[in-house]
C-alpha cells in the first residue's frame, strides 16, 4: 500500500520571533500517525505572501496532504486566505453558511456582528468550508491535482477540535492509509552510543517494515519501534515479539514503556512497598521534590524534603557531622550519605535520597570540577552513593542529576522488594 505523506506548516511572525511556542505541529504529527499518515516535514513561515507561496510550492512536491495552521484572522496582518486564493487561482467570496455561523456565534454572546467579524466568512471559492464550533475562523479544505490542503486556525484549542472532530474523519474517508504502530522502550542509565552497540545485532535483523529510532533526553534514551503494515493486530504482535527479543540485552536499564515516566514508575514501587520517601537536596535546589509533587496523589508516598543548600542547614536540619564537612567537604560521598540517612530519620520516611554537587557554571576546582555531583539513597537496610561526572551546564546538570537519583531510588527499591 502506498504511504500517505503529510507536511505541516505553521504561519505567523510570532512563532518565528519566539513570542509563542509552536505546539500545533507536534500534536498534529501525533494525530496523523494514529490514522496511518506519515509526516515527512514540518516548517514555520512568517505572515508574508512570498513565504507562504514558497513553502506551498515546496510542500506540493513531496506531500499528499498539506496542513496549514495560523493566519486566518480578520485583520490585515493575516494574509493566509488571500494568498491561498492566489495559489489556487481563485477569489474570495462570502460564504453564506459561514456567515450564518459567525453571525449566530456573536449573537449567542449578546454581541452584534461587525464588518470585520463578517470577513471571517470570506473564503476561497474553490474550498470546502469546514465549520468551526469552537471559534470564528473556519477551516478550509482544498483538493487540487491529487493533493489535499487543509487550512486551520492557529489557536491550539480551536485547531485541535477541528482536527479531531472534522478533519480526521474527512481524511480517513478520503485516503486509504496503512497502519502505523509505535512502541516505546524507556531506558535510563546507559548512553545512546553504548545502547546502540549493545543491541546492534538485534537492530540489524529487524524486518524492513519495522524501524528503530533513538531518542535521548537528560540521561534517558527512548527506543521507538515503528511498524508499518495493513493489519494492526498482527503488527502489534510482531513489535511485541521484537521487544521480548531485545529485553534480555538491556533489561537492567529498562524502566517502562510508552508513556511511563521514571517518577511515576518509582511512585508505583513505593506504593507497592507502602513506603514513604523524603528528599535532601543541595545542588538541585528542590528540583527533585518538584518532579515528585507535580503528580496528583504524591502525598501517599512523599513525606517532604529539605533544601539544604548551605552547610549550616546540612548540620542543623539533617544531622550531617561538622567534622565530615571539614574533612571531606559538602561535595563528597561521606556528606551525601549522611544527608540521605539524616532526612530519612528526621522526616520519619522509609527511604531518603540526597544530592550534593557543583552544578556550575562556577564553583569548580581542579579536584572537583563543575559537574561533580554525588547522589545517595538510604533505607534502614543500606545506604548507596554514586558519583556523577557531568558537564558545565547548570540546568542540564540539575535535570540529569534528578534522573540519576530517581534511577538509584528505583534500583534500590527493586533490590528490596
Amino acid at each position: 500500500m502506498k504511504p500517505i505523506l503529510a507536511e505541516v506548516i505553521t504561519i505567523g511572525d510570532e512563532i518565528l520571533f519566539g513570542q509563542i511556542t509552536d505546539t500545533n505541529t507536534q500534536w498534529i504529527g501525533a494525530e496523523l500517525t494514529k490514522i496511518g499518515i506519515r509526516t515527512v516535514r514540518k516548517s514555520s513561515v512568517g505572515d508574508t505572501r512570498e513565504a507562504i507561496l514558497a513553502v506551498l510550492d515546496e510542500a506540493t512536491q513531496r506531500a499528499d496532504l498539506v496542513i496549514l495552521t495560523g493566519g486566518l484572522g480578520p485583520t490585515k496582518d493575516d494574509v493566509t486566505k488571500v494568498t491561498l486564493c492566489e495559489y489556487f487561482n481563485t477569489t474570495l467570496e462570502r460564504n453564506p453558511e459561514a456567515l450564518a455561523f459567525v453571525t449566530k456565534f456573536f449573537e449567542s454572546r449578546g454581541r452584534q456582528i461587525t464588518e470585520i467579524n463578517a470577513r471571517q466568512a470570506d473564503l476561497p471559492l474553490n474550498c470546502t468550508y469546514v465549520a468551526n464550533d469552537w471559534g470564528t475562523a473556519p477551516g478550509m479544505w482544498f483538493n487540487e491535482n491529487g493533493t489535499v490542503y487543509v487550512s486551520l486556525p492557529g489557536v491550539p484549542f480551536e485547531m485541535k477540535n477541528l482536527m479531531q472532530y472534522r478533519i480526521i474523519p474527512m481524511l480517513q474517508k478520503h485516503f486509504e492509509t496503512p497502519v502505523i504502530v509505535h512502541k516505546m522502550i524507556r531506558t535510563v542509565g546507559i548512553g545512546e552510543s553504548f545502547l546502540a552497540e549493545t543491541i546492534a545485532d538485534w537492530e540489524n535483523n529487524l524486518p524492513a517494515h519495522i524501524k528503530l529510532a533513538y531518542l535521548p533526553h537528560f540521561g534517558q534514551v527512548r527506543l521507538r519501534l515503528t511498524g508499518t503494515g495493513t493489519d494492526s493486530i498482527h503488527l502489534k504482535e510482531e513489535i511485541d515479539a521484537q521487544v521480548q527479543a531485545v529485553l534480555p540485552l538491556i533489561q537492567p536499564y529498562v524502566f517502562g514503556y510508552d508513556d511511563d515516566e521514571l517518577e511515576t514508575v518509582v511512585a508505583g514501587l513505593l506504593a507497592e512497598k507502602n513506603w514513604m520517601l523524603a528528599t535532601a537536596e543541595s545542588c538541585t535546589g528542590g528540583f527533585v521534590a518538584s518532579q515528585i509533587t507535580k503528580y496528583s496523589g504524591s502525598s501517599s508516598y512523599f513525606v517532604g524534603g529539605v533544601v539544604s543548600y548551605s552547610n549550616t542547614v546540612k548540620v542543623s536540619q539533617l544531622g550531617v557531622k561538622p567534622e565530615t564537612l571539614a574533612q571531606f567537604g559538602a561535595v563528597s560521598e561521606q556528606t551525601v550519605r549522611e544527608m540521605a540517612e539524616g532526612v530519612r530519620k528526621v522526616l520519619g520516611a522509609n527511604v531518603g535520597i540526597a544530592t550534593s554537587g557543583i552544578a556550575g557554571p562556577n564553583g569548580g576546582t581542579p579536584e572537583k570540577p563543575v559537574g561533580t555531583i554525588w547522589i545517595a539513597c538510604s533505607t534502614e537496610k543500606q545506604t548507596v552513593a554514586r558519583l556523577l561526572k557531568l558537564g558545565p551546564f547548570r540546568e542540564q546538570n540539575i535535570q540529569q542529576t534528578s534522573v540519576y537519583v530517581f534511577n538509584l531510588l528505583r534500583q534500590t527499591l527493586l533490590d528490596e522488594l
